[in-house]
């Protein structure tokens, strides 16, 4: 299983679409990749943009403390689970996933059009 996490400065992003890159974690065999987020700077549909930059990559599951709903609707189209982020430690949330202790994300917001998600 891939899971993707938003990541910035060692730690998860808060902004999913603008953020700088994703790191990839394969459960199978423990390890982490990480790929940049060509989205970032886009003028507009960076949410969109990124969770395509997701489905490519394979990700199963992306950990995230909020998702638009136009990309949520790209992830969820793409069998792609979203899970809430607890906080943003990437170590404690790949923890509480393997524990089974995150919730899929169910406050999908309508986007922040026009200003950048910040």
């Amino acid at each position: 299983m891939k899971i993707a996490i938003p990541v910035d400065d060692g730690n998860i992003c808060v902004s999913f679409g603008r953020t700088p890159y994703f790191m990839l974690y394969d459960t199978e065999n423990n390890e982490s990749r990480f790929i940049n987020n060509s989205a970032a700077n886009s003028q507009g549909g960076a949410g969109i943009k990124a969770a395509q930059i997701i489905v490519d990559n394979n990700a199963d599951v992306l950990i995230t403390p909020r998702c638009g709903q136009n990309a949520a609707e790209v992830l969820i189209a793409a069998n792609v689970k979203i899970y809430k982020a607890l906080n943003n430690s990437i170590e404690e949330n790949l923890t509480e996933f393997k524990n089974d202790k995150l919730s899929i994300l169910t406050e999908i917001h309508s986007g922040f059009h026009g200003d950048r998600g910040r």
